[in-house]
């Protein structure tokens, strides 16, 4: 029987597809507690977060299909940051074409020109400060003139 961290990394994020909920740092403990018992502590990347809902539904589901009883606790605190993600998350959500937030930045760097995930151009504007989910602003590269997502710090 795999153990539970390997398994919850085939659980994808529902609404960023090409990244897992383990890479994205929702995951913060997979501990067994007996023989096919385990408890998954997770973290929402934002509160209000719709899709913990689902996250919660499909941990549960791929935990009892591979044999395990799973409790999911969620806690709050400490709150998640993007200081959690993992470079290959970073590296996944660059090829998707969503700008990847840097590593230690925090809410001030919104608005400051992202690095288009098409061209590489560091020439771009803000759009909105919300994107197509709460976790992302929207830009548009001045050189490519394409629009991209870019995921907030925080």
């Amino acid at each position: 029987m795999k153990n539970p961290l390997e398994i919850l990394e085939l659980v994808p994020d529902p609404e960023i597809p090409v990244i897992n909920i383990v890479e994205l740092g929702i995951v913060r403990e997979a501990k067994v507690t007996s023989e096919n018992s385990c408890e998954v502590t997770i973290t929402p990347t934002y509160s209000a977060c719709p899709a913990m809902f689902t996250i919660e539904e499909d941990i549960m589901k791929i935990m009892k299909e591979n044999g395990w009883d799973a409790k999911v606790v969620t806690k709050m605190f400490p709150i998640w940051t993007t200081d959690w993600l993992t470079d290959e998350a970073r590296e996944k959500l660059r090829v998707y074409g969503i700008s990847p937030p840097e590593k230690g930045a925090d809410e001030h760097h919104i608005g400051k020109p992202k690095k288009c995930p098409r061209c590489g151009s560091m020439n771009s504007k803000q759009i909105s400060r919300f994107g197509s989910t709460l976790c992302k602003a929207s830009y548009q590269c001045l050189d490519c003139l394409e629009p991209f997502d870019y995921f907030k710090c925080h």
